[in-house]
């Protein structure tokens, strides 16, 4: 066996894998840059090395330094994680040559699958189902337009050695297939060194599906169901769940034996996903198989009741796979939310900075996957994840419910989360239906996610939460003042709240349980064993249990519940009256100038002073998570000054060009 690890890797999923080896009796080692210094992971670890600065290119993907360390410290074999060096053959190989154990598949699957028309020709000779597209490598855009024209449109341009969004576009046009075929091959070239695209048919209305597979070196292969990942945002996963509520046993039998037949094919070993677009019809379509572990795993390893990790670590040790097909049953329901330091209400722009307040949920059900905590920092240098959020159920309807209210109680601060969002999706009726496609987000939200979109179906908690609280500070402050001055203070209990342009009157008492509250004319028990400055409020309203995430700001309370923040005032009822006549702050006109929406590098300035600019009209081009965002007029104007260059490193909010 194994006796000693090192992760190649960072944040929640190195966290993931020293958990099992801990379990397991393996001794762990971490690496870490200059940025990771005091993360998570290098606490985890019974050992940690530095391999050099924050950039990941001169620390995470330099092999060199990953073999150093396994020498230095010992370790015989090393788990890659995903993202990074996890899918590069040119590590396996430096690892083999070094004696030292990959825990992974070998170099034939990773070369062969990594490389999407490769692998899609493999497929097609398993006998697995492919989308019709052309499957050489496209010369320039001229060429791009014609393939497309010969498919019929729309088309996907993709990077050949693409992943994670990065290097894909959309054409629904010519002119649209000429731009992406330049935005695809600047990606790719950015992000992978590879700047191959290939173009093949889109499927509108598309599921994305995948198999989790598991091969030995002893000619075992197996699969363990699948996971619906359709609830995706720029090709990105955001919600993945497992089983799907698509699919029937017939179809999902025939999606793992296809996929353990490609499997085969390329003598796999160790965990792998193949990954499938299923139509209205349930058709299915080979996309490519991700030769590593998924980030979506934990979904799987709750149903099957099966530790990937352990099996992946057994099966690099030479083990064979302790189970068979047979013994792979589905059983319950589980969800997974990402949960990211990005701003949903600006478009997702990525967040960085100090975790000034942490607090994840836990309960029955609920498991989080973090690389995080507490004081520690979310770094510009990587991806912004903060955790993996995943609850499970004995059916779906009850692993939503959980999922809901864990989100409600994942207390984050110092950063912008994405948690409003998530909630929003898990309680909109499509999802809640079922009803899911790759476009769903880009359906339901067409003009992008803002405050007014997240739900707000039960207004009068905000009311309720937001008076116990008042009627709690205040009967403490009361006592004080009371103990001081030698005589008893006398609380009101009878308030205005206004919440949301709207003020309720209501009426509060303290109770041995908690609270009552009467409000419009209903009465409200709440049992709660809330303490001051507590930011979660956890309590039982008439039965039913919720957690609202509440605080002191300024003279009012800001409360969180459902994905929505709402700001509260606690008036008497001569102080509600008088605020009916108080003036509304107008915030300040920034039309006249455009400003860096996001933290990120400056590549491409297409405007200078004296300019005249028309509506739509491109402006300047952002990287940032090598991604390139354009940048276009809302209006037509005159450019007056240029306050940035390209090449600049931008912050979010800097002005880049003032009108006239």
């Amino acid at each position: 066996m194994i006796k000693k690890i090192l992760v190649a890797n960072r944040g929640e999923i190195a966290c993931r894998v020293f958990a099992t080896a801990k379990k397991m009796g393996i001794a762990t080692v971490a690496v870490y840059s200059d940025a990771d210094r005091e993360a998570l992971h290098v606490q985890q670890a019974d050992e940690a090395v530095h391999i050099g600065p924050s950039a990941s290119a001169e620390s995470y993907l330099v092999i060199e330094k990953i073999i150093a360390a396994c020498k230095q410290t010992g370790a015989d074999a090393v788990h890659p994680g995903y993202g990074f060096l996890s899918e590069n053959s040119r590590f396996r190989d430096a690892l083999d040559e070094a004696g030292i154990i990959f825990i992974g598949p070998g170099k034939k699957a990773i070369e062969s699958m990594g490389d999407k028309i490769t692998s899609k020709l493999i497929a097609e000779k398993a006998g697995v189902n492919t989308i019709p597209g052309y499957t050489d490598v496209v010369k320039d855009a001229q060429q791009a337009a014609e393939i497309a024209e010969s498919i019929g449109y729309p088309v996907m341009l993709k990077a050949s050695a693409g992943g994670g969004g990065k290097g894909m576009r959309v054409a629904y046009n010519r002119e649209e297939c000429i731009d992406g075929f330049e935005r695809a091959t600047n990606e790719a070239r950015s992000s992978f060194g590879d700047d191959r695209v290939f173009i093949e048919k889109y499927i509108q209305q598309p599921r994305h599906i995948e198999i989790q597979v598991m091969a030995d070196g002893h000619g075992n292969v197996i699969y363990l169901g699948e996971r619906e990942c359709s609830i995706q945002r720029r090709h990105q996963k955001v919600i993945e769940e497992a089983p799907s509520p698509f699919l029937t046993e017939e179809v999902r039998r025939k999606m793992g034996e296809q996929s353990c037949a490609l499997a085969r094919a390329v003598d796999y070993q160790s965990a792998g996903t193949v990954e499938f677009i299923a139509d209205a019809d349930m058709n299915f379509y080979f996309l490519e198989m991700n030769t590593r572990l998924q980030v979506e795993h934990p979904v799987t390893e709750l149903v099957t009741g099966q530790d990937l990790v352990e099996l992946m670590i057994r099966v690099a040790a030479g083990e064979p796979l302790p189970l068979s097909q047979a013994d792979i049953t589905l059983n319950g329901w589980a969800i997974e939310t990402r949960v990211y330091a990005e701003d949903p209400f600006r478009n997702f722009l990525p967040s960085t900075g100090r975790l000034v307040g942490y607090q994840p949920p836990s309960g029955e059900g609920v498991r989080v996957d973090t690389g995080v905590y507490e004081g520690g920092e979310v770094s510009m240098f990587y991806d912004p994840m903060i955790a993996k959020l995943i609850t499970y159920g004995s059916d779906r309807a009850e692993a939503c419910q959980r999922m809901v209210g864990a989100l409600d109680g994942y207390y984050i601060r110092g950063v912008s989360h994405n948690i409003s969002f998530l909630n929003a999706l898990m309680v909109h009726p499509r999802f809640i239906a079922g009803e899911l496609t790759t476009n769903f987000i880009a359906d339901e939200y067409p003009d992008g996610f803002s405050a007014d979109l997240v739900p707000q179906d039960e207004p009068e908690v905000f009311t309720l939460v937001a008076a116990a609280v008042h009627q709690f500070y205040r009967e403490r402050s009361g006592m004080l003042s009371g103990q001081l001055g030698g005589h008893e203070c006398v609380v009101p209990n009878h308030w205005v709240v206004a919440a949301n342009g709207e003020q309720h009157s209501v009426e509060v008492e303290l109770t041995d349980a908690g609270f009552s509250v009467q409000l419009d004319g209903v009465s409200y028990q709440i049992v709660s064993d809330w303490y001051l400055g507590d930011p979660l409020f956890t309590a039982t309203i008439n039965g039913r249990q919720l957690t609202v995430q509440v605080e002191r700001k300024g003279s009012g309370y800001q409360l969180f519940y459902r994905g929505a923040t709402v700001d509260a005032l606690v008036l008497s009822p001569r102080a509600a009256e008088l605020s009916r006549h108080m003036l509304e702050k107008v915030p300040p006109d920034l039309s006249k100038f455009l400003l860096s929406p996001m933290p990120g590098l400056l590549v491409k300035l297409n405007v200078a002073v004296g300019d005249k600019v028309e509506e739509g009209q491109e402006l300047a081009v952002i990287e940032a998570m090598k991604m390139e965002n354009s940048l276009r007029a809302l209006n037509a104007g005159v450019v007056a000054k240029v306050a940035a260059a390209a090449g600049d490193s931008l912050t979010v909010d800097q002005i880049i060009v003032e009108f006239e």
